[in-house]
């Protein structure tokens, strides 16, 4: 039952490793994960089934491109048309939610998670979980690792590569390791590519 879940202390250390009720949950995740994972990857109704007993919500036109791999499940929470491509992976200690219209590129990785730098600590198992908030119509390029505690505003975009360890404002585009601010995003955007100018206009 939902009620039954253990709860994540957030931002205070906490047993996270070697700890069976975690572990019990997380191998649920797991299992769910691993048969989504095994479907064809055109079965999207198969893979909505799973993703709703999966995810903690999710709205319309959904899509996770298989790989996909987290740990709970029930933390992440996913706004209308969502895409998310190949081999996407959250560690989901923490909630983290996205809103709608979010693009995800390939090879990219959400963690809450955050260890001591204390190596008796570490080793202890003692972790510190941080919820990662990512706004409306935003999109993170291909291979980009987004850190425990960021939020990123609605409309921007994360360059390919980037490694997000602060967060980033609205309407702008950030990239870089560690990733920053490089400038706004503006109407000349809708025609920054001559080839699609044509179709800018429409819109």
């Amino acid at each position: 039952m939902k009620n039954e879940r253990p709860t994540v202390p957030v931002g205070c250390f906490f047993q996270g490793c070697y700890n069976p009720e975690y572990e019990a949950e997380i191998a649920k995740g797991k299992e769910l994960c691993f048969r989504f994972n095994a479907l064809h990857p055109c079965d999207r109704e198969g893979q909505e089934e799973i993703l709703r007993n999966l995810l903690g919500s999710m709205g319309r036109e959904v899509v996770f491109t298989p790989p996909f791999w987290c740990d709970y499940g029930y933390n992440i929470k996913v706004g209308d048309y969502f895409y998310a491509n190949h081999n996407l992976v959250i560690t989901d200690g923490a909630e983290v939610s996205f809103g709608d219209n979010v693009f995800i590129a390939p090879n990219c990785c959400f963690t809450t998670a955050e260890h001591p730098t204390d190596p008796e600590l570490r080793r202890a198992g003692v972790e510190v979980a941080k919820p990662i908030k990512v706004g409306n119509n935003v999109w993170i390029g291909a291979g980009s690792t987004v850190l425990a505690g960021v939020t990123i505003g609605d409309d921007a975009v994360i360059g390919a590569g980037s490694v997000v360890t602060r967060d980033i404002p609205p309407r702008v585009v950030a990239c870089g390791v560690p990733c920053r601010v490089t400038r706004e995003i503006t109407s000349a955007d809708r025609t920054r590519y001559p080839m699609h100018e044509s179709i800018a206009r429409r819109f």
